[in-house]
């Protein structure tokens, strides 16, 4: 089962009409264009996908969505997390998973919990998962970073916890958990810029964002630096560079929607509370966009 998330994923993005209805045309689209630019799993309900400003059922639909345009040509992880570790073990019972094949966990947010609150909070989960679960430590946007050790200690006791996507940016941490974490144990980036450092130290993969634009040009990064291909895998890191850093640089997706729309994949829309990008920022992505070959 471990194997299903080594490569490259994407976390899929949510495209909206200009009604703010859900395009599922487009997102079709785009799943189409993952599976065929060499993508290994897709990844539905993430923090790229806006889900915190989807309804429940909006989500369901989503899900369903994705699985079945996936068609087990592709393997399947779901976002489900909180900071309420009740009402996440809730959600997993009460959704529909029926052909999902992983749980993306994100640590709590807000509520800050100590290492032991974060280690029985992902303990219990896992105890009540029939899926497997991957770990999602992004201080970033929680407040609260895991620990290397609080990682180790929960793939120690819980054999369902199988991987985690590390966006903390912390390089020594990381090796930490790839030092000491079981072989089978996948370490995954959650960033793109980072992904191939963290491949370079054992890493297994990486979920990207960028993918959603250049499918075939993220998974063939991955797969050269996975099989040590250094040379190839860096070349396209620094063709991609520039856009790594500029679709982040007034949040994501926003910077992520203002490219695919340049290139003619979706529309710019994002649901409040985020907002569109400048148009000074928009131009600067378009122009690095034309770089790419």
């Amino acid at each position: 089962m471990n194997q299903l998330f080594k490569g490259a994923g994407v976390a899929l993005i949510t495209p909206f009409n200009e009604n703010y209805s859900i395009d599922y045309d487009t997102l079709g689209l785009i799943i189409d264009n993952q599976v065929l630019g060499g993508m290994d799993y897709l990844v539905a309900l993430g923090t790229t996908g806006e889900t915190p400003s989807l309804t429940k059922n909006e989500k369901s639909n989503v899900v369903r969505y994705v699985v079945e345009k996936a068609d087990a040509k592709v393997p399947v992880m779901v976002g489900i997390g909180g900071n309420n570790t009740q009402n996440v073990i809730k959600d997993i019972q009460s959704f529909d998973l029926t052909g999902v094949d992983g749980l993306l966990i994100v640590t709590p947010f807000y509520n800050r919990p100590s290492q032991e609150g974060l280690f029985r909070h992902y303990k219990a989960i896992s105890e009540e998962s029939s899926l497997p679960i991957i770990l999602y430590n992004v201080p970033s946007r929680t407040g609260v970073n895991m620990e290397a050790e609080t990682v180790v200690r929960l793939t120690e006791e819980c054999k369902n916890i199988i991987a985690i996507k590390e966006a903390s940016g912390i390089l020594s941490q990381l090796a930490t958990i790839e030092k000491y974490t079981p072989d089978e144990f996948l370490l995954i980036s959650g960033d793109d810029v980072l992904a191939l450092p963290i491949i370079s130290i054992g890493g297994k993969g990486h979920i990207s964002v960028i993918a959603n634009a250049y499918p075939k040009k993220l998974s063939s990064l991955i797969h050269a630096g996975i099989a040590d291909d250094y040379i190839q895998s860096r070349k396209i890191h620094m063709e991609l560079l520039d856009l790594f850093k500029l679709i982040f640089k007034e949040g994501s997706p926003g910077g992520l929607k203002a490219l695919m729309q340049s290139l003619g994949i979706c529309k710019n829309i994002l649901r409040s509370p985020l907002a569109p990008i400048s148009d000074k920022l928009y131009n600067e992505i378009s122009k690095a966009s034309k770089l790419i070959q």
